[in-house]
């Protein structure tokens, strides 16, 4: 299970072609197994409530989740559903996944970073992964824009999702 507590999921857009915006979101459910020995058999399943975006700016946020960007009140939740996991590196994996956002479902591939393992002083196992992908929010139809009279968009196209995972292994319930 993916600890909410000590984890983030998030994201940054280019505004106005000069900066760059960061922003999570605050309420997900998730579903994780991570075979080190086996990575192929690793599988992980993330359902984010599109309404809790949070970027520190109430109005931005608002507009958000409005019909112009996630339409949270016709979409509420996105999903990252893991179909294959690839070792690619000393500590490195490759999850390739579906991402849906507004019904439109897209093939996405997450590169992971292992942070590590540890046993807490509670007793339970954690591990940690970094890991990120970058989409064009086009091709799940989060298109509005505004043009700058220099040249160039608002907001870019380009979508860098961030996942910083602190995950807790649980016993399965009989």
């Amino acid at each position: 299970m993916i600890d909410p507590a000590h984890s983030r999921i998030g994201f940054s857009v280019r505004h106005a072609m000069v900066t760059t915006v960061r922003g999570s979101f605050a309420e997900y459910k998730s579903r994780l197994y991570f075979d080190g020995r086996n990575p192929a058999r690793s599988q992980a399943e993330i359902v984010v409530s599109t309404g809790s975006v949070d970027t520190g700016v109430e109005q931005r946020d608002a507009h958000l989740v409005g019909r112009d960007f996630l339409d949270s009140a016709t979409y509420p939740r996105m999903r990252f559903a893991s179909t294959a996991v690839q070792m690619a590196g000393n500590d490195v994996y490759r999850m390739l996944g579906d991402l849906t956002i507004k019904d439109a479902t897209r093939p996405v591939v997450l590169e992971l970073t292992y942070i590590g393992h540890v046993t807490d002083p509670f007793g339970y196992e954690r591990v940690g992964f970094d890991g990120t992908t970058t989409i064009d929010r086009s091709d799940w139809g989060l298109t509005y824009n505004s043009r700058l009279a220099e040249g160039g968009a608002m907001v870019s196209e380009k979508v860098r999702l961030q996942f910083d995972i602190a995950a807790i292994r649980t016993m399965p319930t009989t």
